[in-house]
């Protein structure tokens, strides 16, 4: 096999964890990669892969050649997809990073009509609050909330949620709906103890701000916990609409204090630094925009009734 063929043939094995598996996606015989793997082992002088009953593993060498590996197989088939031209078919496998929330709510129900558009590709959805490493992760394009803390990445910023002061009517029918951003503390707050939360808020309305401290006694660090902390009338909490769509929609959850605004949060799509976004990073970058243009209009629209 030439250089990039072995590149391939190992990115494939770390994908599939076995050597058969990269040969039936290669449509080659298993002996031609194992030997491929081998032969690369020793030119590097080290051992890429961990081989036990269980199946194979990257080693930490592994790991990192895996990274450089994938790249380059990536850029030598968008050279060959830019040289067919715009009409060549996508392929090969999209790694999407995203924090859990909003990838179940605005991502994962649209994986089917994106995959119908792509039937070459292949989606790996990487969930985490946290702000993960992209090159470490392997992630081709992921999706962040708030103010970029990395300055040095590529970004593109895709729109921008209101966020809201919102409970459960069941709450408020129990402990009364508060009238100004100064009674908040008098209520129970579930605290987001992630970028973009916390428990101090600057509430501005006709030039006039307020900046509030909430009270909580429960703090959590993914979104999913909050949002099942308001489900159980447990408290209210300042969210983007995003977090809540559905249930903002549909009045399980209403928003108060409509007359005062809180900051916006933006959403930027971001790709690892060094590197140009894939063919298949744009085209998904591209589809979750138009789903969010179509939110945002539902969303005024329901907020504002």
């Amino acid at each position: 096999m030439n250089p990039l063929a072995t590149m391939e043939a190992f990115v494939r094995v770390v994908d599939t964890r076995s050597f058969s598996g990269a040969a039936r996606q290669l449509r080659v015989g298993q002996p031609a990669i194992s030997k491929a793997i081998l032969q690369l082992e020793e030119r590097l002088g080290v051992q890429l892969l961990l081989r036990s009953t269980h199946g194979l593993t990257a080693t930490e060498a592994g790991r990192n050649y895996y990274q450089h590996a994938k790249r380059a197989v990536e850029e030598a088939a968008e050279a060959d997809r830019s040289a067919r031209g715009a009409g060549a078919a996508l392929s090969g496998r999209l790694r999407v990073g995203a924090a859990v929330t909003f990838a179940r709510l605005h991502i994962v129900p649209r994986l089917a009509s994106f995959l119908a558009e792509h039937p070459a590709v292949d989606v790996d959805v990487v969930l985490d609050d946290r702000n993960v490493d992209l090159i470490e992760s392997g992630i081709d394009v992921a999706f962040r909330m708030g103010d970029l803390s990395d300055s040095s990445l590529t970004a593109r910023k895709l729109g921008n949620s209101r966020r809201v002061v919102l409970g459960t009517p069941a709450y408020f029918a129990r402990f009364g709906e508060p009238r100004e951003p100064k009674d908040l503390p008098e209520h129970e707050s579930i605290i987001y103890e992630q970028r973009g939360g916390g428990v101090v808020w600057p509430f501005t309305r006709d030039g006039e701000e307020q900046e509030i401290t909430l009270r909580g006694r429960l703090r959590l660090t993914a979104a999913e916990g909050v949002r099942a902390a308001v489900f159980a009338d447990l408290g209210i909490a300042i969210a983007s609409e995003w977090m809540f769509a559905p249930e903002l929609a549909s009045g399980v959850v209403i928003p108060i204090l409509q007359a005062w605004s809180l900051p916006d949060i933006d959403l930027w799509a971001v790709f690892p630094t060094g590197r140009r976004a894939s063919a298949k990073a744009r085209a998904f970058v591209q589809f979750l925009e138009r789903h969010l243009v179509a939110l945002e209009a539902v969303s005024a629209h329901s907020i504002s009734e």
